[in-house]
């Protein structure tokens, strides 16, 4: 049975990186709690699985489109530890804040905020991608103007 619980943790790998608890979870069904455990192990030790790995490429792909505390939340959910989240973002060579935050809300906004409605709106985009309350009222303030910070 482990034969088969390596293969299909080799299989979900193939397609993308995944924490040790996101592989746990994916391959709960398939076999009992020890012989999963068994298969992770084996599959870290033979750096198959890293989430060390899995956070850096997360990072990333995701980092210029999104805040500090979405892709913290990110990771979070995917099973990767506190420490090792804020260790890589720490390492992860970003932009700073606001200049992801004006770069993704100029894909996407064309001209400032006209009203409070449509600065609403902006601003609610904006926190959904997860950048601070802050970061965003100082980029709607003055949104075309580059950092004068």
């Amino acid at each position: 049975m482990s034969n088969e619980l390596r293969q299909q943790a080799i299989k979900l790998l193939a397609r993308r990186e995944h924490t040790r608890v996101e592989l746990a979870r994916k391959l709960a069904g398939l076999g009992t709690q020890e012989e999963i455990d068994a298969v992770l192990a084996d599959m870290e030790a033979s750096q198959l699985q890293s989430d060390n790995r899995t956070a850096e490429n997360y990072l990333r792909s995701n980092a210029s489109r999104l805040g500090a505390s979405r892709l913290r939340h990110a990771l979070k959910t995917r099973g990767v530890a506190p420490e090792l989240i804020e260790e890589q973002l720490a390492q992860a060579d970003l932009p700073a804040e606001v200049e992801r935050a004006r770069a993704a809300w100029s894909r996407k906004f064309s001209a400032a905020p006209a009203n409070p409605k449509e600065w609403a709106r902006q601003a609610r985009f904006m926190q959904s991608r997860g950048f601070a309350s802050d970061i965003i009222r100082k980029l709607l303030k003055e949104p075309i103007e580059g950092p004068d910070e």
